[in-house]
């Protein structure tokens, strides 16, 4: 089901004509469907109703206090990357017991945060990070609870900057290395063995990856049984693609049939971390036409969303859809450059698009709810855009528009 669907002539989020959302709160804006979020989420604990699961959301897809408080509100776990994450989880209402931590650079007080908060896992990365962590939990007078991450060196056939679990990547413990890392941890007076994580990568759009690295990580779980350390949960990470360009990525259903199919006949707690194709497509960016360019050589749309509001087309060459949000137009079909006003010729949203438009026209950025706001920046002294959420008829104004002051907040002057 689409949450965001053309309406006598107008696209629409749920019940409200993104006109209206323009007209309240300005353009460039993100759009969010609670519905869309809900629907996504629930599918996943519907795939899993079989088996003992938690869901843990990557907080990172898109942190904005009011998904996380969606997602809260439906028992969602949470993975996070650093203790500011783990802070917005806590303000959004999240159970710091359904908390992993996941990252490979966490520093003494992150650790020391999340231990105090009584956080469900640590996702540990490295040897050193193991080394540390124990140090930390014994000043506290705690014990920690740790999963090893585990790099199975499996090609998730996905853009290089968002693959994780090839032996070149810098996330995990290598395969061959795990076991022995194991044993050091159960060593350790102040660590506590819970858990094995593995991660291989985002957008993957096919389960075979998935299967290949835990088919791995099983023949790991069985090795340290021999050694009597008993695992009770797997986490087997995210990275389910989304549709942004006709890409047929498993359903939850099939992505959670695969992997309870190589669980059979074990006693252990999955988890999961998706992000991505939690909010992903439950966001849109929406923006307006500034002005058409058009030159012997090329068209270009100039509009007032840029690269510091939406990165992925310059950071990843990302593909969204961009759509008119009113349908109905006397205006050329042409091919157009989309393009914002940041000074970079990087900054586009997208290329060569063939497109019916006219100055003033409001487009729709689909597919903008994942990695959107959250790598947002004020480059060009842009102030950040703001964040609505409409659940049915109703808009909310989740975060408000930056102010000019508040691009310089925190500075200060040299004194005279």
């Amino acid at each position: 089901m689409s949450f965001f669907a053309i309406n006598d002539g107008v696209l629409h989020a749920e019940s409200v004509a993104l006109t209206s959302v323009a007209e309240h709160f300005g353009t460039p804006a993100y759009v969010y469907s609670r519905a869309a979020i809900e629907s996504s989420w629930q599918q996943f604990d519907s795939a899993l109703k079989n088996q003992s699961h938690l869901i843990c959301y990557a907080v990172k897809a898109n942190s904005n206090i009011a998904v996380l408080n969606i997602l809260a509100r439906l028992g969602s776990g949470f993975d996070i990357v650093s203790a500011g994450e783990l802070h917005r989880v806590l303000e959004a209402g999240g159970d710091p017991a359904k908390v992993v931590f996941s990252g490979v650079g966490k520093t003494v007080s992150e650790m020391q945060f999340a231990l105090e908060k009584n956080i469900k896992c640590f996702n540990v990365e490295s040897a050193n990070e193991l080394t540390r962590l124990n140090a930390v939990a014994a000043e506290m007078n705690r014990q920690a609870p740790v999963s090893l991450r585990v790099n199975p060196d499996v090609d998730a056939n996905t853009h290089p900057y968002i693959s994780t679990g090839l032996k070149e990547n810098k996330f995990g413990i290598a395969f061959e290395s795990a076991k022995d890392v194991y044993l050091q941890a159960a060593a350790m007076e102040h660590i506590n063995i819970v858990g094995v994580d593995c991660h291989i990568g985002s957008q993957i759009t096919e389960l075979s990856p998935f299967r290949d690295a835990l088919e791995r990580v099983l023949i790991l779980v069985d090795e340290l049984a021999e050694e009597n350390i008993h695992l009770t949960h797997l986490d087997i990470g995210g990275g389910l693609g989304i549709n942004y360009q006709g890409e047929t990525p498993p359903s939850a259903e099939d992505y959670a049939g695969a992997i309870m199919e190589s669980l059979k006949g074990r006693e252990m707690e999955l988890i999961m971390e998706p992000g991505r194709s939690i909010v992903g497509n439950a966001g849109v960016l929406i923006t307006t036409v500034e002005y058409l360019n058009e030159t012997p050589y090329h068209n270009f749309a100039v509009v007032d969303a840029a690269m510091n509001d939406l990165i992925r087309p310059s950071l990843y060459s990302g593909w969204h859809d961009i759509t008119r949000i009113f349908s109905d137009t006397d205006a050329a079909e042409k091919e157009y450059d989309v393009v914002g006003p940041v000074c970079e010729t990087g900054d586009f949203l997208g290329k060569n698009r063939t497109l019916k438009l006219a100055q003033g026209d409001l487009l729709a950025i689909h597919s903008a709810g994942a990695y959107g706001f959250t790598m947002a920046s004020n480059y060009n002294s842009r102030p950040r855009i703001p964040e609505i959420m409409v659940d049915g008829a109703i808009m909310h104004e989740i975060r408000k528009r930056e102010s000019w002051g508040d691009l310089i907040n925190g500075e200060s002057l040299l004194p005279d």
